[in-house]
């Protein structure tokens, strides 16, 4: 068999000085409490599995992991609405991970799975050992697809009321690590499936979970102490007010008649005024502007213009890219330049943009249009 001994005192080490960073970490919020937890709870696996091999055995089953899908989901729901208020309904996420701390404990001094390739074997406990596989798949399984969820909510939200990306304010990061915390969890599965069976792998599966836990653990840990409190420090506009405030304008009673009066005023204002120049643009800033209230600038960019606040202010940088690449006077300045100087934020969000709406990439647009090549 593999020794793990370093692969647990590592994991040890760094979840256990993420977790210092992350309970220091301001401003406090309950999100960073729910991680601070998280990285706990893989503190206290890594040393009860390293306990397990070296002192006394400790459960005979790894319990922990039931809590993985809930914290991450419950991260999710707290960092994209921080004012959001901790409900003890939530608790109720944990009750397999209760079930089966209750299950390790009364059993503990039982080898109820000792070795995967006993799984099956028919005794009293296969049951039991069965109920425990299933749960911990499906935990995994309905947990990361809530989390993605979430997260892409969050997303189709912020773009109706920003003009700009960032890795930081869209989680595309949490998307990231949710899809490959469920891949990484399903190739596991498949792999202790194998060992069901035989000795298909030639490899202990057993080293690989807990080397996935390290790895894990430190990548997320260091995400989180470098994530700011969304629509806190990043995002000015929310001020507090709830998400479904902007879901509601259907029912606002905005008239007809009004709605294109409104458009009509954006437009021009937008046009004449080039707000859209102003990297960090928000549906807000917009509202103080034309005095338009931001539910109805979202009701009228929806319903008589068919775009969201993101595509309409983008359209217009777009354009103002196009225009300075036409203009000669510009063909001293790089494609990331101007990109800035129209109002976006990065080049990736420019480049996807502007193929987005021309079908092309802003360096073949140049090209063709000035034969400047970069």
């Amino acid at each position: 068999m593999v020794n793990i001994d370093p692969i647990l005192y590592i994991g040890i080490s760094q979840s256990f000085f993420a977790l210092i960073l992350v309970l220091t970490k301001k401003p406090i919020s309950t999100a960073n409490r729910l991680m601070a937890l998280w990285l706990f709870l893989i503190c206290i696996e890594l040393l009860f599995a390293l306990l397990n091999s070296k002192v006394i055995e400790m459960y005979s089953f790894p319990f922990v992991a039931f809590t993985y899908g809930p914290l991450l989901y419950l991260y999710v729901k707290f960092m994209t609405k921080p004012e959001r208020k901790f409900n003890w309904l939530a608790l109720i996420h944990f009750v397999p991970f209760l079930v089966f701390f209750v299950v390790s404990v009364v059993f503990r001094s039982i080898p109820l799975m000792k070795d995967l390739r006993s799984f099956f074997a028919p005794d009293r406990f296969i049951s039991l050992r069965i109920i425990y596989g299933i749960g911990l798949f499906l935990s995994v399984t309905i947990y990361s697809t809530l989390t993605f969820i979430e997260i892409s909510r969050h997303q189709a939200y912020l773009k109706s009321i920003i003009s700009y990306t960032t890795g930081m304010i869209t989680l595309n990061w949490l998307k990231v690590f949710s899809i490959s915390f469920y891949v990484a969890f399903l190739v596991l599965f498949i792999l202790g499936s194998l060992n069901l069976i035989g000795d298909f792998i030639p490899f202990d599966p057993y080293f690989v979970v807990f080397t996935f836990i390290t790895v894990f653990s430190f990548v997320f840990s260091f995400y989180i102490i470098n994530q700011p409190v969304i629509f806190g420090q990043e995002v000015k506009i929310l001020n507090g007010e709830d998400k479904k405030e902007v879901e509601k304008y259907t029912r606002s009673g905005l008239k007809d008649k009004q709605a294109e009066a409104f458009l009509k005023k954006l437009i021009s204002y937008v046009e004449e005024k080039k707000p859209y120049l102003e990297r960090d643009l928000s549906i807000q800033d917009l509202s103080d502007a034309t005095g338009i209230s931001r539910h109805h600038i979202t009701q009228v960019l929806n319903e008589k213009h068919k775009k969201n606040f993101f595509t309409f202010i983008n359209e217009y940088r777009v354009q103002e890219a196009i225009a300075r690449f036409n203009d000669p006077k510009n063909n001293v300045f790089t494609i990331l330049a101007i990109a800035y100087d129209s109002g976006f934020n990065s080049k990736t969000t420019f480049n996807s943009i502007f193929k987005a709406q021309t079908g092309i990439t802003p360096s073949e647009f140049r090209e063709k249009s000035t034969g400047i090549k970069e």
